[in-house]
């Protein structure tokens, strides 16, 4: 293994540790996931690589750390997914209709990475506007899964949105990566590629300067190679913005101080519901080796019921394309992006947006403006509202005899791209054990569990109650030590 290879394969915890001790230097990490970005292209992982920026913060990390002035990510080569708006660096949301738009503004949450040391490799690929599950509706075209199927050459996805972030993490092209989670895009892309990912509580982050998809269910999180790498990246991550009105005026807890304690005496609920009928073996014998891993390590493991998850699915994707339709709404070619010239202003609208839109975005948009239409609202978004109270109703009565539930993130492994583009249905259906945490507003965590028949990860779901962060992590280690998961993707690229 070349000392290039060495420095990729860091955790980031290891990798900042090396640049306190001073065993290499923000700029040769940085110049070694360079060249590791550029060898693994065809992954498609990145719409935009940053090189310059990067060695230039990199030294200036080298300086701080010289100077003792070095904060928590000191110098720690890290991909933002392209969703968050990045000053003087194009943002595009991976959609056409943004073109070349460049910020002239900063995300809150990549400015507290900045704050805090970290280095800007480049813009990550995504399902355009966060909508997709295989991230397969970029403009740029999908990113391809590092794994393969044991014997298999066959192109698989990443999971979405947050594809280009957990292929990066996987393939070791970053130490960590920004994503975000409306329905499940941090956890299932996590689950896919044998990563951790974290969907904090809603208003944990800040969602200012973050492309908007729906308002009411998007948040920011990590994808890591490790628990403690996504607390790391999560405490640097959140906190207090009144720039967003729903970000959580409270202190930011110590993430990284939750890992490694003991479990002992937590109760851990076990949603009934959840057995999807149809379910893979593997998915249920991973499951409970999940419950016997937890028993061992000294918590309760009850049955509990969630009685409205069937309804979830439904009312998620009543409530977030109708809350697209009208983000989506100021998207149309006069002040930034793409425009298309047509005859009168209704036809430049028209234009743009048809060019602009992939089909998956425009389906999202009609489906949100029908429920939202005033024949239809009744019938279709304010019941969807109601069953979200359901749902978040059934959450807290489980939380009052559980510290935290668990349940699989995915029904199944990584599958082809291509297999379910031609069904919208089935390629929701990957949301199944995701979407119930965003409608509730509460934080939920992916640990890589174990490989299926074909070698490919499969994840375990953490649920805990609202700004409970810190059981997750606990739990999430506990897992993440009786697992032992060491699997890689073979390098094919």
């Amino acid at each position: 293994m070349s000392a290039a290879a060495g420095l990729t394969g860091l955790t980031l915890a290891g990798a900042l540790a090396g640049l306190r001790a001073r065993q290499f230097s923000a700029e040769e990490i940085t110049r070694a996931h360079i060249a590791a970005i550029e060898a693994a292209r065809p992954l498609n992982a990145f719409v935009l690589e940053t090189p310059d920026k990067a060695l230039e913060m990199a030294r200036g990390s080298d300086a701080r750390i010289a100077a003792g002035e070095a904060g928590p990510l000191e110098g720690a080569p890290i991909g933002i997914k392209d969703l968050f708006c990045t000053r003087g660096v194009r943002s595009t949301a991976a959609s056409r209709i943004l073109g070349e738009f460049i910020p002239p503004y900063e995300s809150t949450v990549t400015a507290n990475l900045w704050r805090d040391g970290a280095v800007m490799l480049g813009k990550l690929n995504m399902d355009e506007f966060a909508m997709g599950s295989s991230n397969e509706t970029s403009a740029f075209g999908p990113v391809i899964n590092p794994w393969r199927s044991a014997g298999s050459n066959r192109a698989l996805t990443p999971g979405g949105s947050s594809g280009g972030s957990a292929a990066a993490v996987a393939a070791d092209l970053v130490l960590a990566a920004t994503a975000t989670d409306t329905g499940g895009s941090i956890r299932q892309p996590a689950a896919f590629t044998g990563t951790v990912g974290i969907k904090p509580t809603y208003g944990r982050c800040s969602r200012w300067g973050v492309v908007a998809f729906a308002s009411s269910l998007d948040q920011a999180g990590p994808i890591a190679r490790t628990v403690e790498d996504a607390a790391i990246l999560l405490k640097s991550m959140s906190g207090h913005d009144r720039k967003d009105s729903t970000s959580l005026p409270i202190e930011v807890p110590d993430f990284p101080a939750f890992v490694g304690r003991s479990p002992k005496g937590l109760r851990i609920g076990v949603p009934k519901e959840y057995r999807a009928p149809g379910m893979p073996a593997e998915i249920e014998t991973l499951w409970a080796q999940g419950i016997a891993w937890l028993k061992d390590a000294g918590c309760e493991v009850v049955e509990v019921s969630l009685p409205h998850t069937r309804y979830a699915l439904p009312a998620y994707y009543i409530i977030a394309p109708a809350e697209a339709s009208s983000n989506l709404a100021r998207y149309d070619g006069m002040r930034y992006g793409l425009r298309v010239a047509a005859p009168g202003l209704n036809g430049v609208y028209e234009e743009t947006r048809a060019a602009g839109f992939g089909a998956e975005v425009q389906r999202r948009i009609l489906i949100g403006a029908y429920v939202l239409s005033a024949g239809y609202y009744d019938a279709y978004y304010l019941k969807a509202q109601k069953v979200r109270r359901r749902i978040a109703d059934d959450f807290a009565t489980a939380f009052e005899g559980v510290d935290a539930l668990l349940t699989p993130t995915a029904p199944s492994a990584a599958f082809g791209l291509g297999d379910n583009t031609a069904d919208p249905v089935a390629m929701y259906l990957n949301d199944i054990f995701t979407v119930t945490v965003n409608l509730a507003g509460l934080p939920a965590i992916s640990v890589p569990g174990g490989l299926d028949a074909g070698g490919l990860p499969l994840g375990l779901q953490l649920i805990g109650r609202a700004l409970d962060e810190g059981t997750l992590f606990t739990l999430a280690g506990a897992l993440e030590q009786a697992a032992a998961f060491r699997a890689r993707p073979a390098r094919w690229w």
